[in-house]
């Protein structure tokens, strides 16, 4: 029996994907509108938009997923125990992600920010529609659908609202109301935990404390996505999020009880599930940290499966280098003559190659290759 939330891929899923003859009527009502894929879901969709169809090779092939393989889960109740820092230096050289548990942000605010969550995308299309590019009052606050729609050949199944991290007091201001200060909170609570992480990570890549330089560089900007991902009608012939890494430092992820993330294995042919885990937050290596390492930690490719029978949410907080910074091996990384095998780049310049382009797997790390 397969139990996964839907078929494994076959040609017979293919046959069924419908043919839509208007595109301009759903792009109009998905994105114009306001209304995202949650809106186009709640309709009664029966069957996919075709602009929402993957090609082939982007569908999700269950058969790849292996089982007997899973990414490490860490305490973090005995931080102190050098053992711990081990552990998630090793996991970040060997898996580039790992879940941690035990991580002093208590359950009740990760809960309440999933509440918000949900309270934010339950809002009506004109309420949200005032954070998208076009009304948004603020660069820092956008509500939108898919990745990079102008971009991309096929459309991925998820709405987010994405909000950039400048100060509390615009947070407060400009935020929406139904979400910001859980969605604070919850922030303000993961700065402990980040740190610790940044700091095992570094100290193995010889340096020997964060000052503000390095504070910068490694956590100098954050920016945190509400997702949704509606139920699907043909989840086996789309992506919620399709292949990429992330252009983080880290990225620290909520995730909800339905399950649906999945990260290359460590062969690279393979596909493992990350299962949700009450209270966990799953961390990953972002490319941002790749290339101050100079490959030692490594940013994998994950996406996210579509769902046929829930609606599914995760709260990723990406921790970034500030717009202005330049990334670069560290030079502590390189001081033992190790050849570097990035250049040093323009931080803002990387994130611009990123968000201009469809989600491809792990081309954009090559933009910064010597």
């Amino acid at each position: 029996m397969n139990s996964f939330p839907f078929p494994v891929l076959s040609s017979l899923n293919l046959a069924m994907a419908p043919a839509i003859s208007d595109l301009r009527d759903i792009t109009d009502f998905v994105v114009t509108k306001g209304n995202g894929v949650k809106g186009l879901a709640e309709t009664g969709l029966v069957s996919l938009p075709k602009q929402y169809v993957q090609p082939l090779e982007e569908m999700m092939d269950m058969g790849k997923v292996v089982t007997e393989e899973s990414i490490p889960v860490i305490d973090m109740w005995k931080w102190d125990d050098p053992k711990v820092a081990d552990s998630i230096c090793d996991a970040a050289e060997k898996w580039g992600f790992f879940q941690i548990i035990n991580h002093d942000v208590p359950l009740e605010v990760l809960e309440n920010v999933k509440e918000a969550t949900h309270r934010f995308f339950g809002l009506r299309a004109e309420e949200k529609r005032k954070y998208s590019k076009e009304n948004s009052s603020t660069n820092n606050v956008r509500f939108g659908t898919s990745f990079s729609p102008q971009a991309e050949r096929s459309l991925e199944w998820k709405d987010y609202l994405s909000l950039f991290y400048v100060s509390e007091d615009e947070a407060s201001a400009l935020w929406p109301p139904q979400c910001k200060d859980q969605v604070l909170d919850y922030m303000k609570r993961s700065e402990p935990v980040i740190k610790q992480l940044l700091e095992a990570l570094t100290k193995r890549l010889n340096v020997k404390e964060i000052d503000e330089t390095k504070s910068s560089l490694l956590m100098g900007s954050k920016r945190i996505n509400l997702n949704y991902y509606p139920i699907c009608p043909n989840p086996e012939l789309t992506v919620g999020v399709g292949r990429h890494s992330d252009v983080s430092t880290l990225t620290v992820l909520l995730q909800d009880d339905i399950g649906g993330l999945y990260v290359r294995g460590i062969g690279g042919d393979s596909w493992v599930h990350v299962p949700p885990i009450t209270g966990s937050l799953v961390i990953n290596v972002g490319d941002a940290l790749q290339i101050m390492s100079n490959g030692r930690y490594k940013s994998i490719e994950h996406r996210v499966i579509a769902n046929g029978s829930k609606n599914r949410i995760s709260v990723p907080i990406f921790v970034n280098p500030r717009p202005n910074d330049t990334i670069g091996p560290l030079p502590e990384v390189l001081e033992s003559g190790e050849t570097p095998v990035y250049k040093q780049i323009l931080y803002s310049d990387y994130v611009k190659h990123f968000f201009k382009k469809a989600h491809d797997g792990k081309k954009t790390v090559d933009f910064a290759k010597i």
